[in-house]
């Protein structure tokens, strides 16, 4: 089973290289199915992993230009707060068994799964979907400093209680309020949940959560080996026609997770 998982890494890092995004919120359900890691402790790994696979892909996007820095540290600033506010706060406190109804007790990983079930539909969704043509020409940028702070905090926290990165909602985010074009969303949002991700980490060093360091970092370099095979395969393989592929490939998993924690 551990081989099979490891074999998941580098598909899910694959996945990552090819379509830019989205390929790491395979990451928890590889980690608590295949290697039969807690729900919580998954998340905690989840976050190194999708922090640094995000940092590698935010740097081809930095050379050629597609990271604004003053978007990121604006949106970044909240979000990192959040994540990490969350991983330190929030999730130790969450009691173990929150309510049983008849036999079935709702534990606090049966809600992290779900709660991570949950948001694998919407990204679906936001991958199925066929995107709108978005003009490439930098508007002027007219930043919603309220808005763009309630979406990092939002972001933040929900990064913070399953481990996914979330950039199916900072994209549009980055779109709509800060005026950004479709490329420079893109590497901006990498940046952004690369610094997230790493920094809600900490949040977790000396928690009561015990992190097994050398199978976190076995488990992230066989993830950078899928990326860059992916990444080169990008130059052979349309990235338009995979995403809505691997969308309908997270419904799907979306719905198994779902039924698997409540009904099975």
């Amino acid at each position: 089973m551990e081989i099979l998982g490891y074999a998941a890494s580098i598909v899910m890092g694959l996945t990552l290289g090819l379509i830019g995004g989205g390929g790491s919120i395979l990451t928890v359900p590889i980690l608590v199915y295949l290697f039969r890691e807690d729900p919580v402790l998954a998340t905690s790994y989840s976050l190194f992993v999708v922090g640094l696979t995000s940092a590698v892909g935010s740097v081809s996007h930095f050379r050629k230009g597609n990271v604004d820095l003053k978007t990121a540290l604006i949106f970044g600033l909240p979000s990192i707060a959040g994540v990490y506010a969350v991983r330190k706060f929030i999730v130790p406190i969450i009691p173990d068994s929150l309510f049983t109804v008849g036999g079935f007790e709702f534990t606090k990983g049966v809600f992290v799964m779900v709660l991570f079930a949950i948001l694998m539909l919407l990204a679906s969704v936001s991958m199925i979907r066929k995107p709108k043509n978005q003009k490439e020409e930098a508007k002027e940028k007219t930043y919603n400093f309220p808005l763009i702070f309630i979406e990092g905090l939002v972001v933040g926290g929900v990064t913070g209680l399953v481990g996914a990165g979330g950039g199916f909602l900072i994209i549009p985010a980055l779109v709509l309020f800060a005026g950004l074009p479709m490329k420079q969303a893109v590497g901006t949002s990498l940046l952004i949940i690369a610094l997230k991700s790493l920094i809600g980490f900490t949040g977790d060093l000396g928690s009561e959560l015990t992190i097994d360091y050398k199978f976190m970092l076995l488990f992230s370099a066989f993830a950078m080996v899928g990326i860059l095979i992916g990444s080169y395969l990008t130059r052979f393989i349309s990235n338009e026609k995979l995403k809505p592929a691997f969308g309908w490939f997270v419904l799907v998993m979306g719905v198994y997770i779902l039924g698997k924690e409540l009904f099975f």
